[in-house]
């Protein structure tokens, strides 16, 4: 059986059994650092070195004691320099990468699947630029509306070793150019209605969920802010069956909506909480917020704050932005824990053979076997890909109920 959705991706060194250990870094994001769940970008080796933020840590998850590589973004504090480094740098030239390593067979599968280089260039690119070591920064601030020119009194800076090149990278979005915006937006009132009522029963929620409300995976997150936690529905494109079960509504919402979404959970942050200045690492991804229940809804009590732009979370209204340039946020209220379902989704600038090339990497990060040489453990490793990423049903119909499902009930097909 397919490990479930809210299993570990690989964070430890790998080897294919010939050439050198190709260490593999998954770049966490919010849902992943928090709870366990790998995900949103690739990360060199060379950025773990002397960074022992989640060395040897547990996987709370899977139950299994895992030993969780040491990764920058195992905990989002890592992106935090001491010192944080304001320039520009510029992507070198790259080449193919040795065919014996296991990044080498991930890009010799990439370059069969799509039948060249061309299609996918820019995300072999970034697949070489981890090998090399290479971390894109760049000040961003030229870009914005208005734009800021300054480096050194502007938060513009975007720091992006997943990165590919050539990206839009805006402080905001306008969320009225996306279709999949609205129709959420729509949603939300059944979103919340069913997110009140499930969460209403503390005990029970954790009793019949999957890893409720995760926090951080060890003490180091003091950098990230201990007040943020996580509840998820999707990772990596596979979806929780434990916890769609929960939600439905929610879930088919995300379903219906045609966001073209990689993850998707829903985040608390406590009263009286900030998360510090920091980036995500990964500029091929988007970050969108729908707004569940904040505190003081309207009078500024809580902020978030992309670059050098702050706007307040408002209750139903879609946010998107770019977590690749530095940003931070508060919840200021005094006995209130604000919440938000959140997304993270494909950047629109990418074609729809890079989201496929990219999503072919997430997979062969989590299962080896679909670039083995063995066509038997290539045919099995995509038949578990295909069927973890089938959306989650009800056994006898749709559930409406909302809340009162229990562990399994909501079911794969073809995965039992």
């Amino acid at each position: 059986h397919p490990p479930p959705p809210t299993s570990t991706m690989t964070g430890a060194p790998f080897s294919p059994g010939r050439g050198r250990v190709h260490t593999l870094l998954i770049c966490a994001s919010s849902s992943a650092f928090l709870s366990g769940n790998g995900h949103a970008a690739f990360v060199p080796s060379s950025l773990a070195a002397g960074r022992g933020t989640f060395a040897n840590a547990r996987h709370p998850a899977s139950g299994r004691g895992r030993d969780v590589a040491a990764s920058p973004l195992g905990m989002v504090s890592a992106s935090i320099p001491a010192e944080p480094e304001q320039v520009n740098t510029t992507p070198p030239p790259t080449s193919p990468l040795p065919p014996q390593t296991f990044a080498g067979q991930i890009e010799r599968a990439l370059v069969s699947k799509f039948g060249g280089e061309e299609p996918i260039r820019r995300v072999l690119d970034s697949w070489r630029y981890l090998e090399m070591g290479y971390e894109h920064r760049q000040f961003v601030g030229p870009e914005q509306d208005p734009p800021a020119m300054d480096p050194s009194a502007s938060e513009c800076h975007q720091h992006s070793p997943s990165y590919v090149p050539d990206l839009t990278c805006r402080q905001y979005w306008d969320t009225s150019d996306f279709d999949w915006c609205g129709r959420l937006a729509d949603a939300y009132p059944r979103i919340k209605d069913e997110f009140s009522r499930v969460t209403s029963d503390a005990d029970a929620l954790s009793r019949k969920g999957n890893n409720i409300w995760a926090g951080a995976l060890t003490d180091d997150a003091s950098g990230y802010g201990t007040g943020w936690r996580t509840l998820v529905l999707m990772d990596r494109g596979r979806w929780d069956p434990v916890n769609v079960a929960l939600f439905p509504e929610a879930a088919r919402a995300v379903r219906d909506c045609g966001i073209p979404a990689t993850e998707a959970f829903f985040a608390s942050m406590k009263p009286g909480s900030d998360i510090k200045l920091h980036s995500d690492f990964t500029n091929f991804v988007l970050t969108s917020h729908l707004p569940l229940d904040v505190p003081e809804n309207g009078n500024n009590k809580c902020r978030l704050t992309i670059g050098d732009e702050t706007r307040q979370w408002l209750e139903g209204k879609v946010m998107l932005f770019d977590t690749s340039i530095m940003h931070s946020a508060v919840n200021e209220s005094e006995d209130r824990t604000r919440y938000i379902l959140m997304f993270r989704l494909w950047h629109p600038d990418l074609t729809a053979a890079e989201r496929e090339a990219l999503q072919f990497i997430y997979d062969a990060l989590e299962l080896p076997e679909l670039v083995s040489d063995d066509p038997g453990a290539r045919f099995l490793a995509e038949q578990r890909v295909e069927l973890s990423r089938r959306f989650p049903e009800p056994e006898g119909g749709d559930d409406e109920s909302g809340g009162g499902a229990k562990k399994g009930e909501f079911k794969v097909e073809g995965l039992e």
